[in-house]
């Protein structure tokens, strides 16, 4: 007996060993696959790529540099989540970019409005945060409703709403409207968010920048993330409904109902997307207020496997490569190549992992070919060994 358990245990290392690996193999191939593809481009072009190395590592060595990258690696991180909700559903919500974008700028023309410099500090914080939640959820739910009830593709539609999100925050941005001059230039934005309104910054050693105090709901978000596809019946029955409509159906899930209840919160996840940045740097809507957000936190979410952890990892490093980018225009060479490397980590990283399941079936399906044939004539010496 005591030969059997040893036996179970080295099999069940063993297996647990495989499966880390093969969770790593994807990303850590896709990584090393995308450094390749840039050293040849560095190479061909007339560039070192140990100097242009060097000079990334010795940047990121700033604590600026590295403060900044956590900033950016909170929204890349908000925006991943957004998308991964989606993606768990087999829906894909193109449209984080349009939801995190109209969520931020109307959140920001409440909280820079002239009567909530009469309310308590963290009420005022509080309602800004609830209202970008509450608009990003909209914006998203419209899109659920259009494919329960006359079957758009949430694809077209979330892209469609995108637009649409930028024609309705180019309208609103306006003189006339909720935007006013900023700082005397030509720049405009909503009015700026007075002091009580903001969020202070986490001092980081040795830097004059500070880290985004909201990177905390960050973490908060990740945690309820996790928490909500791993301990709830809602996350189970929106895995199961991704993976399988008919099973789920059969089990008692309202489909239509969980597809209106997963956009809405992956919409609510996108409005955050702005806000530490909003809070916590820009203090208004403006013209120059970061865009793009969405479509990053796509390649992120597939990066990191819609895993909490994994998405984590891989926003930071997002962060640190585009902050790292702006030195390489020291030493001359095109801080484009960084770009280039995001690209290709995107695509070669689907496609590791899609070589990556295939391998995992053919492992899966030869145990189980081992275990049919110990069944059929078992080994005395592995039962008793």
């Amino acid at each position: 007996m005591a030969g059997y358990l040893t036996y179970l245990k080295r099999r069940f290392s063993w297996h647990t060993l495989r499966r880390v690996g093969l969770a790593l193999a994807a990303p850590v191939s896709a990584l090393v696959f995308a450094a390749i593809v840039s050293v040849i481009i560095l190479s061909v072009t007339g560039h070192s790529p140990a100097d242009a190395a060097q000079q990334m590592a010795d940047s990121l060595e700033r604590p600026r540099t590295f403060a900044n990258s956590l900033n950016n690696a909170t929204t890349y991180y908000l925006s991943a989540v957004a998308v991964a909700i989606g993606f768990k559903m087999r829906l894909f919500n193109i449209g984080v970019d349009g939801q995190y974008r109209i969520a931020a700028m109307l959140s920001a023309a409440l909280a820079g409005a002239a009567f909530m410099e009469n309310l308590p500090s963290f009420l005022r914080v509080a309602m800004t945060i609830i209202v970008a939640m509450l608009v990003g959820a909209v914006w998203a739910g419209i899109a659920g409703i259009l494919k329960v009830t006359r079957g758009v593709s949430e694809v077209i539609s979330t892209i469609m709403l995108n637009a649409v999100a930028t024609a309705v925050v180019a309208f609103l941005l306006n003189p006339s409207r909720l935007a006013v001059p900023i700082g005397g230039s030509n720049n405009i934005g909503t009015p700026p968010i007075t002091e009580g309104g903001r969020v202070s910054g986490i001092p980081y050693p040795g830097s004059t920048s500070t880290v985004f105090g909201l990177s905390i709901l960050a973490v908060a978000v990740g945690v309820g993330y996790w928490y909500l596809l791993s301990r709830t019946r809602f996350g189970f029955d929106l895995k199961a409904t991704g993976l399988s409509e008919s099973a789920a159906v059969a089990s008692g899930v309202n489909v239509k109902k969980m597809v209106v209840a997963s956009m809405v919160l992956s919409g609510a996840v996108a409005g955050l997307v702005g806000v530490p940045q909003l809070l916590g740097s820009s203090h208004t809507y403006a013209l120059d207020f970061p865009a793009g957000l969405g479509f990053t936190g796509i390649a992120i979410a597939l990066l990191g496997r819609n895993h909490p952890v994994g998405m984590a990892i891989a926003a930071i490093l997002w962060g640190v490569l585009d902050q790292t980018s702006n030195s390489l225009d020291i030493t001359g060479v095109p801080k484009e190549i960084v770009v280039i490397m995001q690209g290709v980590i995107v695509l070669s990283v689907v496609i590791a992992y899609e070589l990556v399941r295939r391998y995992r079936l053919r492992l899966e399906q030869r145990d189980v070919g081992a275990a049919l044939g110990t069944t059929k004539t078992p080994a005395p010496a592995e039962v008793t060994t």
